[in-house]
């Protein structure tokens, strides 16, 4: 019997088409038998913070950062045909009419799966997020963590 294949996603982007792709692949992966982690930065942190307000106590810039950038998986909007809000309202009619499991439950899926959802701290700081605004099961690392994973993977993308 071999080593257990391993899959690392960076998920940089914060549009909910992109974010999809990312938990499709990383949640067949895991059917595979896959030792899974997604690397959350940037925009794609936006993925694991609470639907929620989460008060915490922040400067000015990093109170409108906060503010500024969407809470939760289902505000993300599109990477094409925005239409100011109305695009991502279609694509959930049409995922929901077709059986699409919308981007918060492939999420929970991928955490019943064991795939490890890693926020990297140095992002986290650069925005003035704190770790208590995200949901749970996320581990909180930095470029040194990924890049552990990713030297031991045989599967490496960058979303």
């Amino acid at each position: 019997m071999g080593e257990k294949k391993r899959t690392t996603i960076v998920l940089f982007s914060g549009d909910y088409d992109k974010a999809m792709a990312a938990y499709i692949i990383a949640n067949g992966a895991a059917t595979f038998d896959h030792e899974v982690t997604i690397f959350h930065t940037f925009w794609g942190l936006n993925a694991l913070r609470k639907d929620e307000l989460i008060e915490t106590k922040k400067g000015f810039i990093e109170k409108i950062f906060g503010k500024m950038m969407p809470r939760g998986a289902d505000r993300l909007g599109l990477s094409k045909m925005q239409y100011m809000g109305l695009g991502p309202k279609l694509m959930k009619k049409i995922m929901k009419k077709h059986n699409t499991m919308p981007l918060p439950e492939l999420i929970e899926m991928g955490k019943e799966q064991g795939i490890k959802l890693v926020g990297c701290q140095m992002t986290i700081d650069l925005f003035g997020l704190k770790n208590e605004e995200f949901i749970d099961g996320v581990e909180f690392g930095g470029v040194a963590a990924y890049l552990a994973d990713a030297s031991e993977g045989n599967v490496n993308l960058f979303i």
